[in-house]
Formats: structure tokens, sequence, C-alpha cells
């Protein structure tokens, strides 16, 4: 357990050590400008790590190890794998690696740092799985999105990416002062900081406990009002992109909701309001998903709406379901974030007019990608097709108006699934086939290429490899919503079961998949395309409210405490030097002047007495004879007076 959090910190921490060694530079200098042999092997050594921790995770998984150690006067420090992290954590470390291996040919600069920060960042996902007490889940909390700040704006020489990792990070800190407020309400109820005891908190603390968590849960998974800021975030490097928001920070705000469940379920109307959050979001942010024509924008945002099926699912009560959905979605949208950053590399766009044709162009990773977008537009008998209806199962049982929602956000599901799939196999209108022309200005065969990055022209087998990986579990994890394995997750979860979906809701969300896609289809062929509302191309307006309410006065703010710092605090703590500097000056001169010219004095006129004292001594006795006539004379004359 200890060594599941402690490999990859530690080992992040010493190549970001290595990273401070020498300048970032590119692989194609010359050997006397490469970087140091540590920058040179640190995707080596962080793939090596990440592997060690994909066989720690099932270890783990298996054996459900729990670790405990002093912390705080009134908490500990508590580490465990329950049911519920033994199915999640091996997805995170499994894709972490998946990752980190396409990034190995993906990531050209700064590696040492970059593996450093992936490192740190999943150790810091693998503590938030895996915490038992609400100060680790802080912890970790803070560790997770300081590290996803650091990745997203990774290339920190381009203002408009550290524009972006600030307010991703502003806006998600927004969210996590909720769990400091559930902190010290779980405290002041009553029910301690172990998360398995938050409901037994008494009943005026327990909601502004679920208020808190339910704030910084949707923060983390980028839900309804807080959306727009995973949409900023995707200026990140590909493989950020491919962790961050499929199985790691983005899914750890629906994975807290899981955790939790009790608790929503006990307040009521928590419960209620994480499912209308999560179906308001898959729907809202579906239509933005449709009217993207960035791939990557369009990622972003079905991230969204498909972790609002999670958050939808915590609602309900479908924990089995919710996870389900977690890692199965984990498996597809990291593999078509990857897709994504190959195509982006090679030919140095992610526009989806450009890329027609592209699936055509490199088969391999069209197919996985192919693979993915059917899953993920709930196609059967693919991952998110199973996942889907459990969770609308619950919801149906709950509520039909939400159940029509949630069916409502699968047919959007369907539909920018589709939209990506026909696109990237459709015969290109021009032939993207020359490798030579480079030019981002080209009108002709390359036309649309090189306006983002200059593209290689290739896709190397390290980048491929992770892709086809990921496609069967993208394709095969809806068993985990079907009979019999279901079950058996009810059980490792220890989860009553849950309502099913039955033969009528399975085949309704199948018919309404398979014709939602091949409406695209008929569209795109006859030219049309599907429509792309306008009002959600740009994140609902959630980017510039957010902007003008929290971002922009953070900022402000953050400035004017800077000059406050500045003008104030420091030049009070100038001043307050130069007075201890005037004083101690004046102490010195204190001290030579006077202590020391006293004490020289009082020793000079000891050194006289004592002069005085020796001359007496001269060693001849009729001295010494007139010396004690002298005494006696003196002492008579004393005793004659007192007398």
């Amino acid at each position: 357990m200890w060594a599941l959090v402690l490999l990859p910190a530690v080992t992040g921490a010493g190549l970001g050590l290595v990273s401070l060694s020498g300048p970032a530079v590119r692989d194609d200098q010359p050997e006397d400008e490469r970087p140091p042999a540590g920058q040179r092997w640190a995707p080596v050594v962080t793939v090596a790590v990440l592997g060690a921790e994909c066989v720690l995770a099932g270890v783990a998984a298996a054996g459900r190890p729990r670790v405990s150690a002093a912390f705080l006067p009134f908490a500990r420090f508590g580490l465990a794998v329950d049911g519920l992290a033994a199915l999640i954590l091996p997805a995170v470390v499994g894709i972490a690696l998946l990752v980190m291996v396409f990034a190995a040919a993906d990531v050209r600069e700064a590696r040492a740092r970059f593996c450093a920060l992936m490192l740190v960042f999943v150790a810091a996902v693998v503590m938030t799985v895996t915490a038992t007490t609400l100060p680790t889940l802080l912890l970790a909390w803070e560790v997770m999105g300081a590290a996803s700040f650091a990745l997203i704006g990774f290339a920190w020489w381009q203002e408009h990416r550290v524009k972006a990792g600030v307010t991703a990070f502003v806006t998600t800190r927004l969210g996590d002062l909720g769990l400091y407020v559930a902190a010290g309400a779980a405290v002041a109820g009553g029910a301690g900081l172990d998360l398995g005891d938050l409901a037994a908190a008494s009943s005026g603390w327990r909601h502004m406990v679920a208020a808190g968590i339910l704030l910084a849960a949707l923060g983390k998974a980028a839900q309804l009002p807080f959306s727009f800021w995973l949409s900023r975030a995707m200026v990140g490097p590909s493989p950020v992109s491919a962790l961050l928001h499929s199985a790691a920070m983005v899914a750890m705000g629906g994975y807290l909701l899981l955790r939790v469940q009790p608790l929503l379920a006990v307040t009521g109307w928590a419960a209620t309001t994480a499912a209308w959050c999560g179906a308001a979001t898959a729907v809202l942010l579906g239509v933005v998903a449709v009217a993207q024509r960035d791939l990557k924008q369009l990622l972003a945002a079905s991230t969204a709406a498909q972790l609002g099926f999670v958050v939808l699912g915590a609602g309900v009560g479908a924990v089995a379901g919710g996870a389900a959905q977690l890692v199965a979605h984990a498996a597809v949208k990291s593999l078509l974030f990857l897709a994504a950053g190959a195509w982006l590399s090679a030919l140095g766009t992610k526009q989806l007019p450009a890329l027609q044709g592209v699936a055509r162009r490199w088969p391999v990773v069209g197919v996985c990608a192919g693979v993915a977008a059917l899953a993920l537009g709930g196609v059967v008998p693919l991952s998110l097709w199973a996942t889907k209806d459990e969770v609308l199962a619950a919801a149906l049982a709950t509520s039909g108006w939400l159940y029509a929602t949630g069916l409502l956000a699968a047919v959007l599901s369907a539909g920018y699934a589709g939209k990506v799939l026909v696109l990237v196999w459709r015969s290109a209108t021009r032939d993207a086939t020359d490798p030579e022309d480079t030019d981002p200005d080209a009108t002709g065969p390359e036309a649309g290429f090189d306006t983002e990055q200059p593209g290689t022209r290739r896709i190397g087998w390290l980048e491929t490899l992770p892709l086809i990986v990921l496609a069967v579990p993208a394709a095969l994890l809806g068993v985990l919503a079907l009979p019999p394995v279901r079950s058996g997750v009810d059980r490792l979860l220890g989860q009553p079961p849950a309502p099913a979906p039955g033969p009528v809701e399975l085949l309704v969300s199948a018919v309404l998949a398979v014709v939602t896609v091949l409406g695209v289809v008929l569209l795109t062929t006859r030219g049309s395309g599907v429509p792309e509302p306008g009002w959600a191309r740009n994140w609902l307006g959630l980017h510039r409210l957010a902007l003008a309410g929290v971002v922009d006065p953070t900022d402000r703010l953050a400035r004017v405490l800077a000059r406050a710092d500045d003008k104030v605090l420091a030049r009070g703590v100038e001043r307050v030097a130069a007075l201890a500097l005037q004083t101690a000056t004046l102490l010195q001169r204190v001290d030579v002047d006077v202590l020391d010219a006293g004490v020289v004095r009082v020793a000079a006129g000891v050194r006289r007495l004592a002069g005085l004292a020796r001359r007496p001594q001269t060693g001849l006795l009729h001295h010494y004879y007139i010396q004690a006539v002298a005494v006696l004379a003196a002492g008579a004359v004393l005793l004659v007076l007192v007398g």
C-alpha cells in the first residue's frame, strides 16, 4: 500500500531534480546539444515504474491492504483498497502506463520534467482512490490539482497555455474549498473525518458536509456550472489530456460521489441534486460536443457529458453502474485522446474538417479510434452501451423525467461519436498523402495541415501500440454491467442489487444509438452534415462568465495582494530589518565604547592594584617584620578607637 503511493512520488521527485540538470532541447538536435542521459532515459524509467505500479495495483486489488499512520490529533493518515478502489485502481495505473508509452514518442521537450509531473500526478490519484480519511483526501486532492496545473501549462513559455492552466486551477480550486467546509462540518457534527462515517454527522452538519463534497466533486468532474475549464485544459500535451481527462483528475470527481453515496442518500436533496446535475451536464455538454469542429474540444465536452452519467449514477444509487461507466469511459476516452494526439503530431492539426480520411491513411489507428467512437456512441454490444443502460435503469426507477433526460443524453452521445467516426473515415476531398509538403499555407494536398504545429507525417509503433491495447477494454468492458459479471461487481462493491435494465430498455437504447449514427452518416453523405448549434459552440458562454465572475476577479485580487505584499509587508520587513541593523550598530558602539572600555579600565585598575600588592613581597625578612609591626599597630589603634 505504501509502495503504491511512494514509488511514483519518490521517482517523480528524483526526475524533477534531474530536469534541473540541463536545458530542455529536442531529440533531433546534434549529439553535443542533447540533454543529459537522465533526460533521455526519463521515459524509460517512468514506464518501468508504472509497470511496477500495475503489478502492485493487481496485488492490492486481490489482497485489499489497509494502512494507517499518525497525521493529525483528530484524524489519521489512512489508505485502503476496498471493493470500489479494487475496481478503479488497476484502470487508473494501467491507462497511465499506456499513456506514458505513447508519450515516450510524442513528448520531445523537457522529458524529465514531464515524466516527473506525470508520476507525481499518478501518485496523487492513487492516494485519492485509496484515501480513507478527509485529511488524506485533501492532501491528495491538493497535489493532484497542483500537478494538473503544471501539466496543462507544461509549455510555460507560451502564455496562452499558462493562462489556460490558471483558469483550470482557479476554477477547480473554487470547488475544492468545499472539501475544507466538509471537513470542518464533519468534525463539528461529531462524525470525525473517516470517509465512511460522514453520514453519521448530526443532521444539520450532515447537510453542510454533503454540500461541500458535492461542490468539490462537481468542480473536479467538470459538471455544470464548472464545465468550461475542461475546454481550456485542452491546450496541454495530448498525453496529459488522455490521462487527466479520462481516468484521472476529472474522473476523480465522479469517483468521490460514488465513494460517499451513502451520505448523498441520507441527505436526500444531495442525491437529487447530483442526479439532475449529472443529467443536465450529459445533455447540454452533449450539445456542446456536437457543435465542435476541433476534435480535442469535442472529446473534452463529451468527457463532461459522459461523466454526467457517473454523477447521475451516484445520485440514483447505481454505484456499480456508475463505477462500470467510469472504468469503461476511461478506456474509451483515453484511446480517443491518444488517437487525436497521434493525428495532431502527424498532421499538425486537430480540426475535424482537415482530418477527413485520416483513418484511411493510418488504418490501424483508424480502426482503434472507430471502435472507441462506436463505444462512446453506445452502439451495441460495445462497452458504454451496457454501462449507460445500467445507470439509466436506476434513473428510471427514481424518475421518469430523469430517465428521459438520460436517454436524450445517450442519443447525443451517438450523435457526436458518429460525427467523429464519419469524418475520420470519410474519403478526403483532397489527397493528403504527400509526406514532403509541410507548408501550413498550402492549398493543395496538404491544405489544413500544420496549422497548429509542424506535422511529422508519421505515426510510430510506440504511438500505435497503446491504442491497440486500449481498444480491447474499450470494446469489452461493458460486461461489467451485464449478467453474470454484474452480480459479481455488486458483491465486490458490497452493494445491494440495483435495478437492472430490461430487454425493452436495452433494445430502445441500442436502436436509438444505431439510428442516430446512421442518421449522421446519411446527413454527412448528403453534404449537409450534423447541425452545429452556434449557441453551444463556445461552451454555452460559460467561459466568459467564469472569466468575468471567477478567474479575472481572482487574478485582480492576487495582483492587489501582491502589490500589498511588495509595498506594505515587504517594505515593512525591510524597514524592520533596517531598524534592527541600526539598533545592532548602536549596540555595537555601546559595547565597544562603554562596556569593552569599562572592562579594559577595570582590568587596568586591578592590574595596578595587583602591582601595589606585589610590592611588599620583597623576600627580605626585616621588611616582613616592619609590615607585621605596622599591622599590629593599626590593630591596636583600631581597638582603642572601638573601645
